[in-house]
């Protein structure tokens, strides 16, 4: 790690709670808080394996929360301050825009795809992945298409875009879906392994992640034609110009660069902590179309 960034233990919201008083005063004026503060603060997800997630130590890491260190230093450059610190607030799937538009975070470093809805209330840089939503299913299930689910058991994670294609998928074919959401994807990902969901639809990616994290990878398979591609990028606040040049600008130099495919190989193609799981994942052709011709104007 960088030796100018200092990285502070994890913080609850109860903590940030104190601190948001403060926050707000500044809320559109990223830059000049950081500057008083010398701190910025990452909200980051403790399950989105391999963008946002804690290791054996519980200490947050993955491939968007190396891309936000990457974003912190380039802001520590642009204020050229000595050092800069760290601050990390967990949030959920349905905490997470709130977090920052709010004010509580300066950065969103999970796997949350840019949406003409969403930017309504948060901005967001250039993606720095692309998803596709699909289904994991237990291995020997039957289940091979979105048409087989008719009339079953579907879970999916709250405060996701998934939950508005299912229920638009549901509503084109009449398939009588017995919907169900849940907290974060490892709960809803827990029903399908202990047989209380026939399904659980997310971004493939994240499916990925669960399965090779599972006890046995196999009871478990990826299915379904892809439902929509998900540009997954970083959150910021909105209405926040100056800010978002600088993240923006680190973005397209990371990507310029050629660092964030050497970023990709390091946790799509490589063994990762904690246990030592490989995605075995290659990089799909919407992500290469997407970093020949780098823009945050996605999502529509």
């Amino acid at each position: 790690m960088h030796p100018t960034i200092h990285i502070i233990p994890v913080v609850r919201a109860s903590v940030v709670a104190l601190c948001l008083a403060a926050v707000s005063a500044h809320a559109g004026d990223t830059l000049s808080r950081i500057r008083d503060t010398q701190t910025i603060t990452i909200a980051y997800r403790e399950a989105s394996v391999p963008f946002s997630y804690l290791d054996a130590s519980k200490k947050p890491i993955g491939y968007s929360v190396d891309l936000c260190l990457r974003i912190a230093e380039a802001v520590r450059r642009e204020l050229k301050l000595n050092h800069i610190n760290i601050t990390y607030l967990p949030v959920t799937p349905a905490m997470r825009i709130p977090a920052i538009a709010e004010g509580k975070a300066d950065l969103e470093c999970g796997s949350t795809t840019n949406t003409a809805e969403r930017r309504k209330q948060v901005a967001f840089t250039i993606p720095h992945f692309v998803a596709a939503v699909r289904m994991v299913v237990l291995t020997g299930s039957g289940i091979r298409n979105w048409a087989d689910l008719r009339g079953k058991r579907v879970v999916t994670t709250k405060g996701t875009t998934t939950v508005k294609l299912l229920n638009e998928r549901d509503k084109v074919r009449s398939l009588g879906l017995q919907l169900v959401e849940r907290a974060d994807d490892v709960e809803a990902f827990g029903m399908v392994d202990k047989g209380q969901a026939e399904a659980f639809p997310m971004d493939d990616v994240l499916l990925f992640g669960l399965r090779a994290d599972s006890r046995d990878p196999n009871r478990f398979t990826v299915v379904g034609d892809a439902l929509s591609a998900e540009p997954y990028a970083i959150m910021m606040r909105k209405d926040d110009a100056p800010f978002k040049a600088v993240v923006d600008r680190e973005m397209g130099r990371i990507i310029q660069d050629g660092e964030i495919y050497k970023l990709y190989d390091k946790w799509f193609r490589n063994p990762i902590p904690p246990k030592g799981i490989n995605m075995n994942m290659p990089i799909g052709h919407l992500l290469r179309d997407t970093l020949r011709f780098p823009t945050d104007k996605v999502g529509d």
